[in-house]
């Protein structure tokens, strides 16, 4: 009987030293938290400086061409910036919970899964952000959030088999969000919203009381 037991730590043990070779699991949820509140921050604040711009709509349309255009370059360029600190924001306090995270783990947060899991993520996300440019290059600035959580979606899932599993569940909500947000092109601040702010407090609480809550 004794015997069995210590066979069971055994494979236990050798179970979970393979998992921490092959997978980063030094993921906070409570970085997913965070950056689900930083991203209704930022929406909120875009919604409120494009609910200036509508109540002045009139007055744009009474301008010229050149005015016109001014005003919605000005647009542009002040979302641009609110996703730019959203992300910086986000970034910032994830890499700080998950830095925290694998000091608790005894795990070094930077090996050669780290790379993989990185390099896994960026591509699609990279390549998701020359697109959107692409689009906006076009005007088509009502597929830019679709596209935002379409390609994020295949970023997740992309990355999800160097850590843990869960992660592809959050890839492929928000991969069905941007494909039906692409179908209600005037709602996509409220998409965007749900998808890096509701989903991501939804999915860092659920990692939290899974994985770290006990710790």
């Amino acid at each position: 009987m004794e015997n069995s037991k210590e066979h069971l730590q055994t494979l236990t043990d050798i179970r979970s030293m393979m998992e921490r070779s092959s997978r980063f699991i030094s993921l906070s949820g409570l970085s997913g938290v965070f950056a689900g509140v930083f991203a209704l921050i930022g929406a909120f604040l875009a919604y409120a400086r494009m609910g200036s711009y509508s109540e002045n709509y009139r007055t744009m349309m009474q301008m010229d061409r050149d005015g016109r255009v001014e005003l919605v370059n000005e647009m542009i360029s002040y979302l641009f910036w609110v996703a730019a600190c959203v992300l910086i924001a986000s970034l910032l306090v994830g890499t700080i919970l998950t830095m925290r995270n694998s000091r608790k783990r005894g795990i070094k947060i930077w090996d050669s899964t780290a790379k993989r899991l990185l390099i896994n993520l960026a591509i699609p996300l990279l390549t998701g952000g020359m697109f959107c440019l692409v689009l906006l290059y076009h005007g088509d600035i009502g597929l830019i959030a679709p596209a935002t959580l379409i390609f994020y979606g295949l970023a997740l899932i992309n990355a999800s088999k160097y850590t843990l599993n869960d992660i592809r569940y959050l890839g492929v909500c928000e991969i069905i969000l941007g494909l039906v947000s692409s179908f209600y092109i005037g709602y996509g601040l409220i998409f965007w919203a749900t998808g890096f702010g509701v989903l991501h407090i939804v999915y860092g609480s659920v990692m939290y009381f899974k994985y770290e809550r006990n710790q």
